[in-house]
């Protein structure tokens, strides 16, 4: 079996693997960097691929997909609310980002029309490939994929969470043996605090506002993070109002019909009957002059009705923005965060309203990823991927002076033999 890296190495954004085994060939996820102008993985030609397989719906790990649907017969498997969740997520990237996508709204159809579903546990073929999906406690759906052939195993964590929270379980452990296996670095440096800790400091934050007479802003990504943060404050039995706006309400309604892949369903349809659901541009108006929390995509300010809020909220001492996702730099989350400025009125301004940050990050920390990573037995040759460079080099030296395993911080074009 042999493996190629076709992007996601030493950075986050356009994961993309092809893996090859006699006349066999698949792609694992295939996604693309999506900043101003969108980045995609190295091309191979679709006439050449068996299937993509994809481990999960963000579009850093979908987003280039309908590619490989201009033409050909290959067939994407997934998990059904994968499916889903990544359809609205790419309809609303070529909504965005169309002028620079070299596919359209019909390469998307295609690629829908083709499109197996699985549930977790299921082995499925593939050409001369066993695969299997275990659930990656990511977001709903997420996928780590074990790909047989040829008397080896590869495995693929995707992004993972090895710790459960409000809305997922944690990440499936029993992973068994394998020759190979790709892992995600995102954190491979840091350990977050503990999530309760994290609630505790955002419920508190939040109630301080709005008793001052403020309204808290929450950018948050539209699926999983923003019902994580509306599932915190009503667990926490917060009083005040919470609305929530923009395509998390849509995805709300694909995790009601999927609730099998959630850690507690009653918890999500509990808090859907504490919020109130933003579809108009009165309620937007209404709620900027209304003392609550207004939690809304995009989770890094560079798009949705977030901007619109940010605007009627930034310059005002008594709000509040607390910032609860990863900002890639150059966005205006970043910014916000680095150095306080937003852009109001189109210049670049001090805010006054008070900004925190809350992790809330859907991807394990140091101590977890290391735990799960060695609870794999075998041997396995570790590619580490899907971090910035010093994460990827950090993992890859630590599983190799730490566990005593090959380990290589993966660059794009390299090939491995499993």
């Amino acid at each position: 079996m042999e493996v190629k890296v076709l992007g996601a190495a030493r950075q986050v954004g356009r994961s993309a693997f092809l893996v090859s085994h006699n006349n066999s060939k698949i792609l694992l996820d295939y996604g693309a960097l999506t900043t101003k102008v969108p980045g995609f993985p190295m091309h191979v030609p679709p006439k050449d691929i068996n299937a993509i397989i994809l481990s999960h719906a963000h579009l850093d790990h979908s987003g280039a997909a309908p590619l490989n649907f201009l033409s050909g017969s290959m067939k994407l498997h997934a998990t059904p609310i994968t499916s889903e969740l990544a359809n609205l997520l790419i309809q609303d990237f070529i909504k965005i980002s169309g002028q620079y996508l070299p596919f359209e709204f019909l390469d998307l159809m295609a690629m829908n029309s083709n499109t197996v579903h699985h549930g977790y546990l299921e082995p499925f073929q593939v050409g001369d490939f066993t695969i299997q999906l275990y659930d990656a406690g990511h977001i709903p759906g997420s996928a780590i994929i074990s790909v047989e052939a040829g008397n080896k195993r590869l495995i693929y964590t995707g992004d993972i969470n090895g710790d459960e929270t409000n809305l997922m379980p944690g990440s499936w452990k029993n992973l068994g043996e394998a020759d190979m296996v790709i892992t995600e670095s995102t954190y491979a440096q840091a350990d977050h605090p503990g999530r309760l800790k994290a609630e505790n400091e955002l419920v508190e934050f939040a109630r301080t506002v709005v008793e001052r007479g403020g309204v808290l802003l929450i950018p948050a990504f539209s699926v999983g993070r923003a019902q994580e943060v509306a599932m915190t404050l009503v667990k926490n039995s917060f009083k005040h109002p919470v609305a929530m706006d923009g395509m998390a309400l849509k995805v709300n309604g694909i995790l009601l019909r999927y609730q099998e892949f959630l850690r507690d369903p009653a918890a999500l349809r509990k808090m859907l009957e504490n919020i109130e659901e933003v579809t108009s541009w009165t309620q937007r108006r209404r709620l900027v002059k209304r003392p609550g929390v207004i939690i809304s995509p995009a989770g890094m300010l560079v798009g949705g009705s977030s901007i619109f809020y940010n605007e009627h909220l930034s310059m005002d001492e008594k709000n509040g923005i607390g910032i609860v996702s990863f900002q890639v730099p150059g966005t205006p989350g970043r910014t916000l965060l680095d150095k306080g400025l937003t852009i109001y009125r189109g210049k670049p301004t001090k805010v006054k309203a008070e900004v925190k940050r809350f992790d809330f990050s859907s991807h394990s920390g140091r101590s977890t990823l290391l735990s799960d990573l060695k609870g794999i037995q075998g041997d396995p040759r570790f590619l580490t991927v899907h971090g910035e460079e010093e994460s990827c080099l950090a993992l890859a030296r630590e599983l190799h002076e730490g566990f005593g395993a090959e380990a290589t911080a993966a660059m794009p074009g390299q090939e491995f033999t499993v």
